[in-house]
């Protein structure tokens, strides 16, 4: 599916983090509508090191870069030298921004900024050497414990949400400086979707529960899961918000979700329903209660207006079209 009317055929574009979840299915869908994009996938992937928490540094994995053919760069965007690089090799038309430390439950707030808000700026300020079109991944974790999900209402709480709404803040500023480029910032609220399976515990409840239910298991909710209510949003809109904000109709901070809350119990249910297995559920504590976002509903209204952000799937319409590469990975 075409999402806009922009052409990348012939254009330069940079993907970071493109062996991950999101920029991997980027990837795909440029290869796919754009054959002849010329795509600079760049990524530092999996490697030994984990977090203090145990999670891995990196969820980029070759499987999800399987069949690309383009050009693959490895690279911290951490590296001056490997930034360098980029900046003097390359000439691009678009970077789509998706690198970062994505683990909400990672502590260590060094790492977390300079990954996520200075590698933003120095790559920001290739955008526009280059004159390059920027789109960024940020997040609705931005939001915290707001009870208002627009852009102004902010309120983290964890690094990771922080770290967001610092990118936003630098977006903010160049916006208002004019500097010749778009810059949009997507704030993804609660993504699932093809290529997610090596973000490991990180990794999307309908993607967890599914396993679960296929494995034979009583799938695991926390106590309190019928409201505790996010806005759960497909992979596939999540690619058409980042085409559309390739040129978008003015810069800014974008929402990306449906406008629906839904409850992690719904997720059970609509999974059993569409695989057809009736495991029951089972009931554990919470360990993350104060570092928990109970409620998320993104207001899409300037989304819409700016991006012409359409969400086409539905939980239950996203489930099914996910469920047959769940069942893969059984």
């Amino acid at each position: 599916m075409i999402y806009n009317n922009t052409d990348f055929n012939g254009k330069t574009v940079l993907i970071t983090g493109a062996a991950g979840f999101i920029g991997s299915n980027i990837v795909s869908y440029l290869q796919d509508n754009f054959p002849n994009t010329n795509i600079i996938a760049t990524d530092c992937f999996r490697g030994s090191g984990r977090f203090a928490n145990g999670n891995p540094k990196s969820y980029g994995h070759y499987q999800n870069l399987v069949g690309f053919t383009g050009v693959l760069l490895y690279g911290d965007i951490n590296d001056e030298k490997f930034i360098n690089t980029l900046d003097m090799d390359y000439k691009f038309d678009y970077i789509f921004h998706q690198a970062a430390i994505s683990d909400t439950t990672v502590a260590q707030q060094d790492i977390m900024i300079q990954t996520n808000v200075s590698a933003y700026e120095n790559l920001l300020k290739i955008a526009i050497k280059h004159e390059a079109n920027m789109i960024y991944a940020s997040s609705g974790a931005t939001y915290g414990d707001s009870d208002r999900f627009e852009v102004g209402y902010e309120n983290p709480n964890n690094i990771y949400g922080f770290s967001k709404l610092c990118m936003d803040n630098i977006t903010h500023r160049y916006i208002k400086d004019d500097v010749g480029i778009s810059i949009v910032g997507l704030r993804y609220f609660n993504a699932y979707g093809k290529h997610e399976f090596y973000k490991e515990k990180t990794s999307s409840m309908v993607l967890q529960f599914g396993l679960q239910i296929l494995q034979g298991e009583t799938p695991k909710l926390f106590v309190g899961s019928d409201k505790i209510v996010r806005d759960f949003v497909y992979i596939k809109d999540i690619i058409q918000a980042n085409i559309k904000a390739a040129t978008p109709r003015k810069s800014g901070i974008y929402n990306i979700g449906t406008g629906t809350a839904r409850s992690f119990e719904s997720i059970v249910d609509i999974l059993q329903d569409k695989l057809d297995i009736d495991n029951g559920k089972e009931y554990i504590p919470n360990p993350y209660v104060n570092q928990y976002q109970h409620f998320t509903q993104a207001d899409i209204t300037d989304s819409t207006k700016y991006l012409d952000y359409k969400p086409a799937f539905s939980l239950e319409s996203g489930i099914e079209d996910y469920i047959e590469d769940i069942r893969k990975h059984r």
